[in-house]
């Protein structure tokens, strides 16, 4: 082994071992017992904002040893710059959740996500003014009833028992378990070895197909890829850094799948503007009156608020806007895959199966794959290698941005 290769090897052991003890969404986890007193207060039409105490961990330890794996790497080299930044990310999530409930929180949160205020991609156009865009164009299929309300009657137990499923066929030799979380905020979570889903809630067909695109697909084969890397296998853990690829790129093969759906593109556009409100002072049951004046059910309306009140103050300002990622992550991860085949660079979206990387890592590291010092991905979702297909989806949808659909009317179809 390349000398070089085997110190970041080592300086990588380190790192996934000292990350082991950063769990941020664990850390940051509503009680399940707080919405049930919070919607009796709503149904009785005398809402109190709920109270829930989180824990500030001690992670001093922890920190101080990214930090000296910080000092340890040769960022001069791409390898190196990567697991400085990988220790660097973790070490801000770690100094954040010393910070839960207070002003710092946030602005660490800031630094790690982004939030509303923030361009996406390539376009220049701050997050929350393309969130309400978005909900200004869908507005009219929604209150047309053109788009039909999803029916939430599959059980998680059943969710559970279809994705195992549709799992075991594929991840054959690297299983994942499928088990039922009743404390989630979100509707799901995927890890390298293990898919926690929502215990005692509603799923629709909808949200089936986008867990098992979304969750497995993604997340699970991402995380389970980097973990096999020969050297490197800090490249399968969650770092905060990459959040915005991995959610970008998980929403993407949403859309590239057919699973995503207009409601759930709106609950993303809602969650943004929702952060917005939140950051300017709105309080949890203003938040939560929004989701639901948007048609959220009571249930989720709450799951949705207490999202974005994960380790922050119900009382607002201070709040978690890690929701922020998706949108951003959506249009980045579109417009690098469509500059990666235009520039003939399709091994690159390979690459970005082979852990859980950033965009930028993904061109950096480039020259390792070809050296083998990193690996091709062991597991990718079928669309990956449809590469006609996915070149096509790509083009059409770039050459389609340019129509502006308030420059002609149905009438002007009309004529031969």
């Amino acid at each position: 082994m390349d000398h070089d290769l085997a110190r970041f090897a080592d300086l990588d052991r380190r790192l996934v071992e000292v990350a082991k003890g950063i769990k941020i969404l664990t850390a940051l986890a509503w009680p399940a017992h707080a919405i049930g007193p919070f919607l009796e207060g709503v149904r009785r039409g005398d809402p109190r904002l709920p109270e829930v105490e989180f824990q500030r961990p001690d992670n001093a330890e922890i920190r101080e040893e990214l930090q000296r794996l910080i000092d340890a790497c040769d960022e001069e080299h791409p390898i190196g710059r990567f697991l400085a930044r990988t220790a660097r990310s973790y070490l801000l999530a770690a100094t954040m959740l010393t910070e839960i409930g207070q002003a710092p929180f946030t602005t660490r949160s800031l630094e790690l996500y982004g939030g509303p205020a923030d361009t996406l991609g390539p376009t220049r156009i701050p997050s929350r003014a393309a969130a309400e865009s978005f909900l200004s164009l869908s507005e009219d299929l929604i209150s047309a009833s053109y788009i039909p309300d999803d029916a939430y009657v599959l059980t998680a137990d059943h969710v559970a028992a279809t994705l195992r499923a549709r799992i075991d066929p594929v991840f054959v030799d690297h299983p994942i378990r499928v088990v039922l979380d009743p404390d989630m905020a979100s509707k799901a979570a995927a890890g390298a070895t293990r898919v926690r889903i929502r215990a005692a809630t509603g799923f629709s067909d909808n949200d089936l197909g986008q867990l098992l695109e979304h969750e497995i697909f993604v997340h699970s084969a991402t995380a389970l890829n980097g973990r096999q890397q020969p050297y490197i296998t800090s490249l399968g853990l969650g770092a905060p850094r990459t959040t915005t690829t991995q959610e970008g790129l998980a929403t993407f093969a949403e859309m590239i799948t057919n699973t995503m759906d207009l409601a759930r593109l709106r609950r993303l556009a809602l969650r943004v503007i929702a952060i917005d409100m939140a950051l300017d002072g709105a309080d949890f049951i203003e938040v939560f009156r929004y989701f639901h004046d948007q048609g959220q059910n009571l249930y989720e309306s709450f799951h949705s608020t207490a999202r974005i009140f994960r380790g922050g103050d119900v009382r607002g300002g201070v709040v978690f806007t890690k929701d922020s990622v998706y949108l951003q992550g959506l249009l980045q991860v579109h417009a690098f895959l469509l500059k990666a085949i235009e520039s003939r660079r399709p091994e690159l979206l390979h690459h970005l199966f082979a852990g859980r990387l950033t965009l930028a890592d993904t061109l950096e590291l480039s020259p390792w794959f070809d050296s083998g010092a990193l690996r091709d991905p062991l597991y990718e979702p079928p669309w990956v290698d449809n590469r006609a297909a996915l070149a096509a989806f790509l083009m059409y949808s770039a050459f389609n941005t340019r129509f502006d659909l308030r420059s002609f009317e149905l009438t002007d179809f009309s004529q031969d």
